[in-house]
Parts: structure tokens; C-alpha cells; sequence
């Protein structure tokens, strides 16, 4: 009798923890009325803070929370906090966002989604955050192992984040039937989100932007205060970045440009043009740094397909650097043409790879830092911060 009596208590203490959580988060959820979660492949940081500081600006108390290269909490005054970690990140980390909201007396709540498969988008949408709206960036080929391996898979994978009885922005383009059918399955509003013509020109990314003041016209926020507080809003750390920098024993400027975050080779093209759209003074001459990293075999695969269909022709050199960097250096076929020279550093140390650059300064050059964010990227991006002046 006791060998069942035990088991048996052990599985009522159990459910009755699990009661008990489940009745905390539904209170803690019930305390903040406005929950808006982002999710896609590419931007999602950067949408988040828009609209966070645009309904800051409106009046709101808001609490944020980014969960890109540098994962911070943005308080409701502005302040911000990075996420330390000790171990692998879970989204279990979203439920302590959501106390944390109701701690600070939120009355909003913005978070960026961190799931990739389906099953735990499901999880960390439906039962976790709970959202009243779910914003979605786009739809690119990354993680491509997890999510699907063309744009349809990668758009079911993130279908599975809709919420019930609730609402979804999409941009027109990227409105994949399967989100307005989940929608539909799910008693759910599809907004789809046409082109807004008169953003700015000189911003950086309008797509963010547009995507951004729909949510907010959404929730009745005026579109003047939105965009004022949307120009107020601190940058992500992985946002494109660009520096200017005279080396030693240089005569002309070099240009140093981060646009490590887009990861993957469509959205690193995007920002590449976006660049040259805001600053055709440039050089014309360009360094291509592709760090890789040895956790991203899918993406490494992506990029080595972009070298050999020559997406890499403009630049007079590709170094690859990182994980994976000698392996794919050798695996370079010939392409169309000559170009880029390629070649693979093993130095881990930026201050290291910038002087092998540097050490050969002539004409000012464009160096481009590509691939991947972590580990190198992100010291990279520092020590760039430090060395150049921010344009």
C-alpha cells in the first residue's frame, strides 16, 4: 500500500503546483491588460523598441524586454538593464518578465518572442505571455534546421505563435496563407500591414518603422506622437552601425560597418544596400569580415552557397573569421569571377584583426563585419565603438 500511497501524493503535490502556477501567471497576466509580443527572422529587437518608446511617448507605463545580440529589460522610464544569464537561455524566462511587469505596475507589456520551433512558440505565446497582439517582422531563411528549409515552412513554424482571440500584424508581402488560416482556426484578427509611404527616406530600416506604427495605430495611438517617440528610441546593440576610423600609418579614413546581426545572406543584402542608399560616400573598396560560429552549421552552409553564386563579387576581399573559418576558406570554388580574394584568420582577438588589417593601410577601405553577432561579432562591435567615431 505504501509503495502506491507515495507515488500517488508525489503526483497530487505535483498538479497541485502546477494549479498553483498556473492561477499566479494567470494573475500576474490579468495585471498588465496590454501585452504585445514580436516575432519573425529579422528585426525583432529593433520593432520592439519602437514600440515600446512610441507608447511610452503616448503616456503608457512600459516595461520591454529584447531578447537579440545584448537580451535587456527596458524600464518603464527608459532605463535599461542587460539580461545576464548563467546557462542556456528558456522561455521560461518570459514568465519571470511578465512578474516583473506586474512588480513595476506595467500597464503595457512589450516583449520580443525567443522561440524558434514551432512547439515552443505554441508554449511561450498561448501559455505563457498571452498575448493581445503578435507583431511579426518577416520571413527569411534562417535557422533553417529548426524552422524549415523554405519561406512556407519557416512561416508555419511561426504561425504557430498566433494567439487565440486575438490580433496579428503582418506586412502585405509576408502574409503567408497559412497565417490568415491558423488565424482563422483560431478566432483571430489578421491586420495586414501596406506600405507607409510617408516614413522619413533617411531612416534606417522603414520596414521597422512601418511595422511599428501599425501597432501603434492599432491601439489608437496618434501617429505623430508614435513616430516622436519611435525617433527617441535607444538603438539595439545589434542594429547596423557604421564608424569612421584613421588608422596608423593610413592617410585616408576607413569605415567600419556592423551589420553582423542580419545573419543570414538575404537580410545581410538589405542592409548592404540600405547602407549605400544613406552613405554613397562610402569607399567603394570593401573588406568583408564573415564570422561564423560553430553552433550555425545551416548558416555556414548558406553563406559558402552565396559565395559560390557571387554574392561576395564587390568586395576586393572576404575574410572569413570564427568557427568553421578554415574549413570553409577551403571549400571556396571557382565562382564567376576572380573576385573576392578569400582567406580564413584563425586571431580571436579584435584588437588582432584589425591591426593585420590595418597593417596594410593604404586607400580608405569599407570593412563590412557579416555571418554572426556572437561571440567575435559582438567584441568586434566593441571594439569598434572604441576605436572609430559613430556616424
Amino acid at each position: 500500500m505504501r509503495t502506491i500511497l507515495i507515488p500517488a501524493l508525489g503526483l497530487i503535490l505535483l498538479l497541485a503546483y502546477l494549479y498553483a502556477e498556473r492561477r499566479s501567471l494567470h494573475g500576474m497576466l490579468k495585471a498588465v491588460p496590454l501585452r504585445v509580443a514580436v516575432t519573425g527572422t529579422r528585426g525583432k529587437s529593433t520593432v520592439t523598441r519602437l514600440i515600446a518608446a512610441a507608447l511610452r511617448e503616448a503616456g503608457y507605463r512600459v516595461l520591454a524586454k529584447t531578447t537579440g545580440s545584448k537580451p535587456a529589460v527596458i524600464f518603464p522610464d527608459g532605463s535599461e538593464e542587460e539580461i545576464r544569464r548563467s546557462g542556456t537561455p528558456t522561455i521560461l524566462e518570459q514568465k519571470k518578465i511578465v512578474r516583473l511587469a506586474r512588480d513595476v505596475r506595467a500597464d503595457a507589456l512589450v516583449v520580443e518572442m525567443m522561440s524558434i520551433r514551432a512547439e515552443t512558440l505554441t508554449a511561450e505565446s498561448r501559455k505563457i505571455l498571452q498575448p493581445t497582439l503578435l507583431a511579426v517582422t518577416n520571413v527569411r531563411l534562417d535557422h533553417i534546421d529548426d524552422m524549415g528549409r523554405t519561406k512556407d515552412q519557416i512561416a508555419a513554424s511561426l504561425a504557430a505563435a498566433i494567439p487565440p482571440a486575438g490580433r496579428i500584424l503582418v506586412p502585405e508581402e509576408e502574409c503567408y496563407s497559412i497565417f490568415q488560416q491558423t488565424a482563422d482556426e483560431r478566432k483571430t484578427q489578421v491586420v495586414k500591414v501596406p506600405p507607409f509611404s510617408s516614413l522619413q527616406a533617411g531612416l534606417e530600416f522603414p520596414e521597422n518603422f512601418r511595422l511599428a506604427s501599425a501597432v501603434t495605430d492599432v491601439l489608437g495611438v496618434p501617429r505623430e506622437t508614435a513616430l516622436r517617440g519611435m525617433t527617441r528610441a535607444r538603438a539595439d546593440f545589434g542594429g547596423l552601425k557604421v564608424w569612421k576610423a584613421r588608422p596608423e600609418p593610413a592617410k585616408d579614413d576607413w569605415y567600419l560597418v556592423s551589420a553582423f546581426a542580419a545573419n543570414e545572406p538575404e537580410s545581410t543584402a538589405l542592409v548592404l544596400a540600405r547602407v549605400r542608399g544613406l552613405r554613397p560616400r562610402l569607399p567603394d573598396r570593401l573588406i568583408g569580415l564573415l564570422n561564423l560560429r560553430e553552433d550555425r552549421g545551416d548558416r555556414t552552409k548558406q553563406w559558402l552557397d552565396a559565395l559560390r553564386a557571387g554574392f561576395f563579387d564587390a568586395f576586393e576581399e572576404l575574410i572569413f573569421v570564427g568557427d568553421h573559418a578554415r574549413a570553409l576558406a577551403r571549400k571556396k570554388p571557382a565562382g564567376p569571377s576572380s573576385k573576392p580574394k578569400v582567406s580564413a584568420w584563425p586571431a580571436r582577438e579584435p584588437d588582432k584583426i584589425m591591426d593585420g588589417l590595418f597593417a596594410a593601410a593604404g586607400p580608405g577601405r569599407t570593412v563590412v563585419g557579416m555571418g554572426n553577432m556572437g561571440g567575435l561579432g559582438s567584441a568586434l562591435v566593441e571594439y569598434w565603438a572604441r576605436i572609430g567615431a559613430a556616424l
